[in-house]
C-alpha cells in the first residue's frame, strides 16, 4: 500500500509558476512509476506528466516545455514544476503511483490539490 499526499496548489496569475509535491508513505516509491494527472471541471482526467522508476519522463503535448516532473526517492517525493501557467491549466492535480508485478497492476492515487490560474 502506498499513501500519497499532494501539496503546493493554489491561485496563481497567468504566466506564474507553482511547484506541486507528492509525498508518499507506506512504501518506497523507488519501484513505482509516478505520474501527475489533472481534471478540470466537466472534463475527463488526463495524464500531465509521467516518470518511470528509472527516471525516464514523458509529458502531455499541452505542457511540454513548461512543466517538469522529477522524483527524489530518498525523500519519497515526486514534484511537478509548473511554469508559464495558463488559465487552461486550471484543474485538480492528482499524484499517481503504479507498479506491475507478475501481471498484476497496483495503482494508488492521492486526494488531489487545486490549481487555479487566473488574474
Amino acid at each position: 500500500q502506498v499513501q500519497l499526499v499532494e501539496s503546493g496548489g493554489g491561485l496563481v496569475p497567468p504566466g506564474g509558476s507553482l511547484r506541486l509535491s507528492c509525498a508518499a508513505s507506506g512504501s518506497s516509491i523507488s519501484i513505482y512509476a509516478m505520474g501527475w494527472h489533472r481534471q478540470a471541471p466537466g472534463k475527463q482526467r488526463e495524464l500531465v506528466a509521467h516518470i518511470t522508476s528509472g527516471g525516464s519522463t514523458n509529458y502531455a503535448d499541452s505542457v511540454k516545455g513548461r512543466f517538469t516532473i522529477s522524483r527524489d526517492n530518498a525523500k519519497n517525493t515526486v514534484y511537478l514544476q509548473m511554469n508559464s501557467l495558463k488559465p487552461e491549466d486550471t484543474a485538480v492535480y492528482y499524484c499517481n503511483a503504479q507498479r506491475t508485478r507478475f501481471g498484476v497492476t497496483y495503482e494508488y492515487w492521492g486526494q488531489g490539490t487545486q490549481v487555479t490560474v487566473s488574474s
